[in-house]
């Protein structure tokens, strides 16, 4: 038994498509004749195996015998519009969206399976307020320790420097940096560099972030500076993008780490 197989096209157009691009026509200067004789042939050759053709495809056959015999008739070029023109033009445009629809294709099959996650709008719990002394937390740790068979002297010493650790204040970090900025814009490597400790890094760094939260400053990445420094922290320029009246609007809260 002999199979035969037709390719199959989605519409008229893509069967157009198809011919002018298997016999390496020039779209914008359609050879009619080649390609009506070409699109009767396919239409022929689907009849005979008994293909279900859809009344586009038929109404399209139409449309180019009309183009052809419209181009036998007498015409002025310079008044009167070519025959193939709306055909050429829909080839075109039809020609535009399958190549957009290939490179939308490979998007989907690297982008399709995944999801984007609204972000929550997550409240703080204000049902618990009790405020625990330093003592009582420093207690339970040591109770902790304890019970995995730490001394008291080795919890002690771990502590300590968590416990002792400076208290800075976040409202005058915000506040020394905007007043560092009224005079001159400072790279965020040289304002991490200037800390003498982490506690006061952690405060610039919370710092840093109420700002840029607030609009009051932002970073920007420019050149890099002369320090010879090429990481990409030497590039950002921090910069005060609020007036007076905004950085007194925006109520920055005292805080401390």
């Amino acid at each position: 038994m002999i199979n035969y197989r037709l390719e199959t096209f989605e519409g008229p157009l893509d069967l157009l498509l198809s011919l002018v691009e298997k016999h390496k026509l020039n779209i914008e200067d359609i050879p009619i004749d080649l390609l009506c004789e070409q699109y009767m042939a396919y239409i022929k050759d689907a009849e005979e195996h008994d293909v279900e053709l859809a009344c586009e495809f038929l109404e399209m056959a139409s449309e180019l015998m009309l183009i052809k015999s419209r181009l036998l008739l007498p015409r002025d070029p310079v008044k009167e519009e070519d025959p193939r023109k709306p055909l050429v033009d829909a080839i075109l445009e039809y020609q535009k969206a399958k190549l957009a629809a290939a490179e939308l294709s490979d998007l989907y099959k690297t982008y399709g399976g995944r999801t984007v996650k609204e972000q929550d709008d997550i409240s703080p719990d204000r049902k618990y307020v009790a405020d625990h002394s330093v003592e009582l937390l420093k207690a339970a740790l040591i109770h902790v320790y304890t019970e995995t068979r730490l001394t008291e002297k080795t919890v002690r010493d771990n502590f300590s420097g968590i416990v002792n650790a400076p208290r800075i204040p976040v409202e005058d970090v915000m506040t020394g940096l905007i007043s560092t900025l009224k005079d001159r814009n400072i790279y965020l490597d040289g304002y991490f560099r200037a800390s003498e400790n982490r506690s006061e890094m952690v405060a610039k760094f919370i710092g840093l972030l109420e700002l840029l939260k607030s609009h009051i400053i932002a970073l920007e990445e420019t050149d890099a500076p002369d320090s010879g420094v090429t990481d990409i922290y030497s590039h950002l320029e921090i910069r005060l993008i609020a007036s007076d009246e905004e950085i007194a609007a925006a109520n920055l809260e005292s805080n401390a780490y």
